[in-house]
């Protein structure tokens, strides 16, 4: 009970450990079609006359945006991708009559760490109770109605993915491999050739002999349709007004900076008197002081010097205590610094070699030694570690049970807290080089402390290096007047030369781009460009999340449908100037019948190939070459082939030797090897294979 009341004191906060501990599941058959009376109507997408509704994606985008802090764009995609997804998979799931229950449910739930591992969770005797679960789902229903529908959501996509796993049981239950397809398979990957050949390449006949024709190009194209549909895209240009400050914006914010270092007089007109202003020198109440004057708060957390800025770090710890450093650029911005407090060789750092033991903390799951042993083992360690001939790095690599095993037990600087406390009491009151052992609840620690240092604690008056407002006006000025005149004279790219701008351009944008090269989430474009009434050679000036201006230029537009000549036309030239090239060099070296006869062309040589098989049809000196490949398996030994095409030229082989492996035995074991292998495998190739079928209607570029 003492267990369940923790449970009703902390239930959000638990729904929400749920939550992401099953996040994959939460999105997962959810997409049903149900909706709210106040969502809108039009559907996101249509899968095989199945609408996902908008208002409910859009519910799913947003937890996904909160959970994992993507943008909005990318949670898009990870909603979208999982929803169609499981939509497939609910279809099918309905045609065959698949269903899940509890027990499924209890299944999936008492198998995932998160879960089994929050110890509200856990019996008395500390292993995962789904009774205690259940108990808790139950309270939750009449204390916090919200995080139990909460729940209902995330308990329905569990139920979806035991759903999955039943259908992949069914698909893989018949997925078998006779004996004499596992012989196949097996002499497939294993036989392999000796062989000789040699390889005429393509440009070994001059482009200028081959002549391809626009309506060869087009006839291909048409031909081979299904490897040229190409996707709704954009082009675009585009200048950069970037936002940053001028050499005189940072010189007023040293000089401005400057100022409030010391104490000044000031003289007050109200009063007709002078005042004295407290610099930071001089100011009692930092806090305030920093308040007033910096954009960053007041931090009161002595730090390690490995916290600030290398450059500056040894002055500012260098410095007397109420001293004041600066102004100094750190990163984007810019200091002035007084060191409050001090404390001397309060940062240690050490490395470690862990022996860990049966029931200590954290203990990895291989570590079967008894206490007594490790306490043994650890002393034995020590005795080598305290030899000066002995590396302390080699023995933590052969010894240690620690994380930091493979970077020679260091644990870099740490502070009173972060360590265990006989950890730490061992390292601070001994000097530097001394090798010791203490325990501590994770096992025994043989510690050599490496190193200690000071912490500090500086207080900063922090001003980023930010533009003028004069600057930011200006920069305003000249985008929008590049944006005029482009727009006026429709001469984008002179009008930007004239002026000096570098014009980027981005070809084949996506509608659901949100970053293109130097324009980072700026997604505003991309919608802009995708626009009904969008015309080629239309111009706008957008502003960028991290300040300043990009005027863009619409400079292509590409409709989904059947890849044109100025699309592929490259491609395909290059495809029917290798066929053509081919049927010339077959013709040109039709006379010779030898591998020797061919090499006497200074150009061409006699290559060895040993060992190749089908499984990895790798010529030395040629590349993947699957085709010729298949031929020379074809050959029997010492056959000569004909010329064949393939990738990188034109081959003509001499089949030296096969060598085909002796039969298995038994090929059971082989034949569950590679069943096993395509299991694994199978669900995935099942969703792609219903996808490529699947009738998708995707409106996402219409909402986001």
């Amino acid at each position: 009970m003492a267990i369940l009341g923790k449970i009703r004191q902390r239930s959000i906060f638990l729904i929400l450990v749920i939550g992401m501990a099953l996040f994959a599941f939460v999105i997962s058959g959810v997409f049903d079609g149900s909706s709210s009376d106040n969502e809108p109507t039009d559907p996101i997408a249509v899968i095989n006359d199945k609408e996902v509704e908008i208002g409910f994606f859009r519910q799913m985008v947003e937890q996904t945006e909160r959970t994992y802090n993507y943008s909005t764009l990318k949670s898009v995609n990870m909603v979208w991708n999982q929803a169609l997804r499981n939509t497939i998979f609910n279809q099918q799931f309905e045609k065959l009559g698949i269903d899940a229950g509890k027990d499924q449910l209890e299944q999936i739930i008492s198998s995932d760490d998160n879960v089994i591992n929050n110890t509200s969770f856990q019996n008395e005797a500390g292993f995962f109770d789904f009774g205690i679960f259940s108990d808790y789902i139950s309270k939750m229903k009449v204390e916090n109605p919200t995080a139990y529908e909460n729940w209902k959501i995330q308990e329905q996509s569990i139920i979806g993915v035991a759903k999955q796993r039943i259908y992949l049981d069914l698909i893989k239950s018949s997925n078998v491999m006779t004996e004499t397809e596992a012989k196949i398979n097996y002499h497939f990957e294993n036989d392999n050739v000796n062989l000789e050949y040699v390889q005429i390449p393509f440009e070994i006949i001059p482009d200028s002999l081959v002549n391809i024709s626009q309506s060869e190009v087009n006839r291909y194209i048409k031909n081979n349709e299904n490897d040229y549909k190409i996707n709704n895209s954009r082009s675009i240009q585009y200048v950069i007004f970037e936002e940053i400050p001028t050499e005189d914006d940072l010189a007023a914010i040293q000089l401005r900076l400057d100022g409030i270092k010391t104490q000044r007089i000031t003289y007050n007109n109200v009063s007709k008197l002078t005042d004295t202003i407290m610099g930071l020198k001089e100011t009692v109440n930092i806090s305030d002081f920093i308040d007033e004057y910096s954009e960053v708060s007041f931090d009161s957390v002595y730090k390690p010097r490995g916290a600030y800025n290398n450059d500056y770090a040894d002055i500012l710890f260098g410095l007397d205590e109420g001293e004041v450093f600066g102004p100094y650029r750190d990163g984007n911005s810019f200091k002035i610094s007084r060191l409050i407090g001090k404390k001397n060789n309060a940062s240690l750092r050490a490395s470690h070699i862990l022996v860990s033991f049966q029931d200590a903390s954290r203990a990895p799951s291989n570590i079967s030694i008894s206490k007594e042993e490790a306490r043994i083992k650890a002393y034995r360690i020590l005795r080598l570690a305290r030899r000066s001939s002995t590396s302390f790095e080699e023995l933590v690599r052969e010894n240690s049970d620690g994380p930091t095993k493979n970077r020679g037990g260091d644990l870099g600087f740490f502070q009173k807290g972060d360590m265990a406390p006989e950890f730490y009491d061992f390292v601070n009151k001994n000097r530097v080089g001394r090798i010791g052992l203490v325990e501590t609840e994770f096992g025994f620690h043989i510690i050599k402390i490496t190193d200690k240092d000071d912490l500090a604690l500086i207080a900063d008056v922090v001003s980023e290096a930010l533009p003028s407002n004069k600057t930011s006006n200006e920069i305003f000025r000249k985008a929008t007047q590049f944006e005029m005149d482009a727009s006026e004279d429709k001469e984008f790219l002179k009008i930007a030369e004239r002026s000096g701008y570098k014009v980027r351009p981005v070809k084949k944008i996506s509608a659901l781009e949100e970053n293109l090269p130097g324009l980072n989430q700026q997604r505003n474009i991309v919608k802009w460009a995708f626009e009904n009434e969008r015309k080629i050679g239309d111009i706008s000036r957008f502003s960028l999340s991290r300040g300043g201006y990009a005027v863009v230029e619409l400079t292509g537009k590409i409709k989904e449908g059947l890849a044109t000549i100025n699309d592929v036309g490259d491609k395909v030239r290059e495809i029917l100037r290798k066929d053509k090239k081919a049927t010339l060099i077959k013709k040109l070296y039709s006379g010779k019948t030898t591998l020797q006869s061919l090499a006497e062309n200074e150009k061409l040589s006699i290559v060895k190939a040993s060992a190749v098989n089908q499984k990895n049809p790798t010529l030395v000196g040629a590349g993947n070459e699957p085709y010729v490949l298949g031929v020379a398996f074809a050959l029997k030994p010492g056959e000569l082939s004909d010329l064949i095409k393939g990738e990188k030229g034109v081959y003509k082989l001499l089949l030296k030797q096969k060598n085909i492996v002796e039969d298995l035995d038994n090929y059971t074991s082989y034949a569950e090897q590679v069943r096993q292998d395509m299991s694994n495998k199978m669900m995935e190739n099942v969703y792609l294979a219903l996808e490529s079928v699947a009738k998708i209607d995707d409106n996402r570029a219409l909402y986001y």
